[in-house]
This record gives C-alpha cells, sequence and structure tokens, in this order.
C-alpha cells in the first residue's frame, strides 16, 4: 500500500492492562489527522468493550471502568472504521512497540490477517525525543513543560486527549506547524498556534550613510581604548590582517 507521508495520524490507545500475554484488551482508540504539518481538526475517538475488567494498576491511569464501556461496541465492530481513517498515513505513537503490538493483537483476534505496519508507516515519536533529548525525561508530561505546551486539564489519561496533546508536542518538536488553524466551529479541533508568513512583504533593508558609519566607529574606538582588551570583532579582524 502507498503511503501518504504528507498525512500524519497521531494516535494513542488505552488499554486494560500492559501486556496482550495477559489476555489484556483495547479499551479506547484516539487519534489526531496532522496534513502538511498543520492540525486539521480531524479526529477519530471511539471507546471498546474489551469484554474483560481492567487491571487495578490501569484502571489507576485511564479512569474507564467497565460499567462504562458495557454498552460499547467490540473491536470487531469498529475495526474497519478504524482501518479506514488510518490507512496510508504515517502513525505517530509514543512508544509505538506498546499500540502497535495491541492494535495487531485486536486485529488477529476478529480475524484480520493483516497487520498495521502494513497499513502505515510508522513512527515512534518517544524514539525521536530520546535522541533529541538524551538522558532527560521524554514522557508527554516532561515534553510539554520543555516545550511550553499547557496540559493542566489532563489529570487522567484519555486516548484522543493524549493524541492531541503528542500532535502538539511532535509538531514543536520537529520544527512547529507551517499555518495558524483557529477552527472554532469545530468542538473536536485540535488547533495549534503556528505563523504563515508566506504573504508578508518583503523586509526592507536600511543602510547606514557614510557618516553613520563614522560616528560608530569612533565610538567603538573610544570605547575600547578605556580598556585593556579588545572587543572581539576587532580583534578578529586584526588577527586576519
Amino acid at each position: 500500500m502507498k503511503h501518504n507521508s504528507d498525512r500524519l495520524i497521531m494516535l494513542d490507545t488505552e488499554t486494560t492492562g500492559i501486556s496482550v500475554a495477559q489476555g489484556n484488551r483495547i479499551l479506547e482508540i484516539g487519534a489526531v489527522e496532522v496534513i502538511n504539518r498543520e492540525i486539521t481538526g480531524s479526529t477519530y475517538q471511539q471507546y471498546i468493550n474489551p469484554k474483560r475488567d481492567s487491571e487495578p494498576g490501569a484502571l489507576e491511569v485511564h479512569g474507564i471502568t467497565t460499567e462504562f464501556l458495557a454498552d460499547k461496541p467490540p473491536f470487531e465492530r469498529i475495526v474497519d472504521e478504524f482501518i479506514n481513517y488510518v490507512k496510508g498515513a504515517e502513525l505517530v505513537i509514543h512508544n509505538a512497540p506498546f499500540d502497535v503490538g495491541f492494535i495487531n493483537h485486536e486485529f488477529a483476534l476478529c480475524g484480520k490477517k493483516i497487520k498495521i505496519e502494513e497499513l502505515c508507516t510508522i513512527t515512534d515519536s518517544l524514539d525521536y525525543a530520546r535522541n533529541k533529548h538524551p538522558g532527560a525525561k521524554n514522557n508527554l508530561d516532561a515534553l510539554c513543560r520543555r516545550y511550553g505546551i499547557i496540559n493542566d486539564h489532563r489529570t487522567l489519561h484519555g486516548a484522543l486527549l493524549d493524541s492531541e496533546i503528542l500532535a502538539e508536542v511532535y509538531l514543536m518538536m520537529t520544527g512547529g506547524q507551517t499555518k495558524l488553524n483557529l477552527d472554532a466551529g469545530n468542538d473536536n479541533s485540535a488547533a495549534g498556534l503556528s505563523l504563515d508568513l508566506s504573504n508578508l512583504p518583503p523586509l526592507r533593508v536600511v543602510k547606514a550613510c557614510d557618516e553613520e558609519l563614522q560616528a560608530h566607529k569612533q565610538l567603538i574606538d573610544k570605547l575600547s581604548n578605556k580598556g585593556e582588551n579588545p572587543f572581539i570583532y576587532q580583534k578578529n579582524k586584526e588577527e586576519t590582517h
């Protein structure tokens, strides 16, 4: 399948526990679309009935109860919708092996003889952060602090919320957005702040006249004579002559 590198999908899952080997399942998927480095406001979010309880440690993290999930669809009922949303895109996932392993496990359980890596390019934003900031904490909370992203509303983990935060973090880590996208009419918008400079007029260059240059030189000479060391640029100039 041809992958569209211009279309990124920031993706996160919440699960009943940390190990598929122990029968844990996905209970929420959240995704945020980024095209040409612009957060578009298109999102995908689905709660899923995992047909089992969450482990206590997992429940403490995400707070999504078995009772809340009782009337939600099982994964096999949403799998095609999910595939249609992400296929061909580059999936950006924080600690990708974890989520990829769970998604492929769910595919296998519902009879899909494919893997997510065959549908999408996978980028691990945690690996990227570790290479960019070696030796530092690189979870989403730490990256938000590093890049000045406000996430005070994040008391519990949620797949869509984490995907929205990841979109902002990843764009900041890789150079920022290219456009300002403030879609006030879309409640699901994860609008980010950036600048589009393409329509600005060229900068006006004002050069100093001869009289101003001479006055500047006289001032620098006067100031440098008061100290033992010349200004750096004067020293470099002397060393090149």
